[in-house]
């Protein structure tokens, strides 16, 4: 079986430290069929799976939390399913003995949203979102059902005076190109999340 070397690490750019497969990698898709199930049983979302090939491969994951969950993915959890999914991989039963690096991390709060999940992990937060054939948005998500996302925007006021908050705007996903969470520092803190912490990731 291959040794694996865990990374443990919580990517707040959403860029990750690995260059991501193709998507018709079919080591990749097999991967991710494999590790899926170990993910979901710890109560996770398996964002992606991308592997760099060679004679010593890189297997990147990229897990979050579950769509109705809030906050980010922390370093003690990012380490326990490391050591989860790195005992999976050495018994792997398709392995063919190369070794690996198995790179573990949680999106970002650069991530795009640009799935309703991304979109249900960003409520409450303050996000800009790229509309098509409109106006750009920038606001609060208040609420996201199955047809798309109500935000209620944030009116731009003079330096030093309290932020207006417009009337709740409902945007389909058809007209939603992608939106970015807005770091808050304010709101980290009252959340009791870091900043490299913080998604809905949160990012991607």
């Amino acid at each position: 079986m291959s040794n694996a070397e865990a990374t443990t690490s919580s990517d707040a750019t959403g860029l990750g430290t690995a260059v991501a497969a193709p998507a018709a990698n079919p080591e990749a898709a097999r991967l991710r069929a494999l590790l899926e199930p170990s993910v979901q049983a710890n109560r996770l979302y398996l964002e992606d799976v991308s592997v760099i090939p060679g004679s010593h491969r890189v297997v990147h994951v990229v897990v979050d939390l579950p769509q109705e969950e809030t906050g980010g993915v922390s370093l003690d959890v990012i380490a326990d399913i490391s050591r989860v999914l790195s005992d999976v991989l050495d018994n792997d039963p398709a392995d063919d003995g190369r070794p690996y690096d198995l790179e573990v991390s949680s999106p970002g709060v650069g991530r795009p949203l640009t799935e309703p999940r991304h979109w249900h992990r960003a409520k409450g937060r303050m996000v800009k979102v790229n509309v098509i054939q409109g106006e750009n948005v920038t606001g609060r998500v208040q609420s996201v059902d199955g047809s798309g996302v109500t935000i209620v925007p944030e009116i731009a006021v003079k330096k030093g005076m309290k932020p207006k908050q417009g009337e709740p705007q409902n945007l389909p996903f058809d007209r939603i190109r992608n939106g970015k969470v807005e770091i808050e520092f304010s709101h980290l803190e009252e959340a009791g999340l870091e900043p490299e912490h913080n998604g809905p990731s949160e990012e991607a």
